[in-house]
């Protein structure tokens, strides 16, 4: 059952498993871009507030501290418990969401859902990382020992709230890590929940801790930070590449970045049913208004078959239901805030500037509230910003191709490598695209489909280093070897 008007029940800091002021005593506003209400002013945290929590986060890593000496069973059993907590809660968490990013409910849920999938597949991995033993020469015998990299930073965005703080909890808890966490500014409500039900779960004292506030103050101080060992970002490339200048110049901490997109998704004119493929191409682009970092914004259609599939494409954009997030029939909500709002606006104007052919859409719906009419561009070129450039909107680029090789070229001539997709019931032609693509997810008949168990990241500038998965749980490991002299002779 949703809650259209949430009872918001936390505003202030979670640090060391207490709410607390921030020290400046200032607050920030926190707004509904359905309604463009004011949903609450949340504590604003900054510098001094990123100390506080990096000291509570340093005094529960120590090697005496009931986080450090308890069995890796026992974390399990406190991320099973957290997960347990958050499926109890998960009507309220996703009414959260909806209220603070605008997505439908049912896809607020779907997230819930998934994050605590995720958190329970981590918690399956505590008392199962383990080192090896190494083969040596003459009088030694050798093991390597994996133990956690220590405190860490997290810093999230604000496309999917929930979903990105089980990606980064999941892992970092696994591996016996603390966390410094740092929720968007524009939807922190649902991470501040979270936190008492950290604390409900029985987590110990300074463990997870959480401070909201902005990328320029408290995100800053989380990426220079000198007692933060490892900093994980979800964001934007610019941000990211700040971020990681940051942590280079402070103390060279390590990185795991997942960033920006302009990811491919081919359509072959041996598809098949060309309705099913059409819903793909749509549903890639379109879910969670645009605001995804893999979505298939550059969709390439063969030549042969290219003005009837636009013709589909736009038939289930104009079809696409936008509106009220809680109405179950609504698919599409507002853009998170009027900047994000007005940013896809501007690269809409660009598109018909260089050239495009607006197919429908194109505007704002309404006047209350950061709506945008689901977007179809035909006859795009590479050169456009549109086929270039992030957008982050309900803005679908179509672009023509002849050859498969001509679409693997040109799928690659982009700065970012997040993520492709190919639609084609020619198995060698699929695998031929899988294996040339230069991205970190190559789906084929079917898109955006991410588990708990199958990493996640980029090449080139859509990131560095995975989630999800192993690979995932490695990025907050350190490995250490160990050599022991032992005698050679039997008495």
């Amino acid at each position: 059952m949703a809650f259209r008007k949430p009872d918001i029940k936390y505003t202030q800091l979670f640090i060391n498993n207490e709410f607390c002021d921030a020290v400046s005593g200032k607050t920030f506003p926190v707004t509904n871009p359905a309604t463009e209400e004011l949903l609450c002013s949340i504590a604003e945290g900054d510098k001094a507030d990123v100390d506080k929590a990096v000291v509570a986060a340093q005094n529960a890593f120590k090697g005496t501290a009931p986080w450090r000496t308890m069995d890796a069973s026992q974390r399990g059993l406190l991320m099973y418990k957290l997960a347990d907590l958050i499926e109890r809660d998960v009507n309220y968490l996703a009414s959260i969401d909806t209220v603070d990013n605008g997505k439908p409910f049912s896809e607020s849920l779907c997230d819930l859902d998934y994050s605590i999938k995720t958190i329970r597949y981590y918690a399956g991995w505590c008392d199962k990382i383990h080192g090896d033993t190494v083969p040596c020469d003459g009088e030694y015998m050798c093991m390597t020992r994996k133990e956690p990299v220590g405190v860490v930073g997290q810093i999230i965005p604000w496309n999917y709230p929930m979903m990105m703080i089980a990606w980064k909890f999941g892992p970092a808890l696994a591996a016996g890590c603390t966390i410094v966490l740092k929720p968007a500014e524009l939807t922190p409500i649902s991470a501040l929940y979270l936190g008492a039900l950290v604390k409900e779960a029985g987590f110990p004292p300074g463990v997870i801790n959480i401070v909201p506030g902005y990328g320029a103050t408290a995100g800053v101080a989380v990426a220079e930070h000198l007692n933060i060992d490892k900093v994980a970002f979800t964001g934007s490339t610019a941000v990211g590449s700040k971020v990681m200048q940051a942590a280079g110049k402070s103390n060279l901490k390590g990185v795991t970045f997942e960033l920006g997109g302009k990811s491919p998704i081919v359509v072959c004119d041996d598809a098949g049913n060309l309705d099913e493929a059409a819903q793909v191409c749509h549903d890639a682009l379109f879910g969670n208004h645009g605001q995804n970092c893999c979505a298939g914004t550059r969709t390439f259609v063969q030549d042969t078959i290219y003005d009837e599939f636009v013709r589909r494409l736009v038939d289930l954009a104009k079809k696409r239901p936008v509106g009220d997030p809680f109405d179950d029939k609504t698919l599409q909500g507002p853009q998170v805030s009027k900047i994000q709002m007005e940013r896809v606006l501007g690269y809409i104007e660009k598109g018909k500037a260089e050239g495009a052919k607006l197919e429908c859409g194109g505007s704002r719906k309404g006047s209350v509230g950061y709506f945008i009419h689901p977007t179809v561009f035909s006859h795009v070129t590479d050169n456009m910003s549109i086929a270039r450039e992030e957008i982050f909107g309900p803005v679908q680029s179509v672009l023509k191709f002849k050859t498969l090789d001509e679409v693997i070229e040109r799928s690659n001539n982009t700065t970012y490598g997040l993520a492709s997709g190919i639609i084609t019931q020619n198995l060698e032609k699929a695998l031929t695209y899988a294996q040339s693509i230069r991205a970190g997810s190559v789906w084929i008949n079917c898109y955006d489909l991410c588990l708990p168990q199958t990493p996640f990241g980029g090449y080139k500038q859509s990131g560095k280093g995975r989630e999800l998965g192993k690979d995932g749980l490695d990025e907050y490991l350190e490995t250490k070897t160990i050599l022991i002299k032992v005698a050679t002779k039997m008495s």
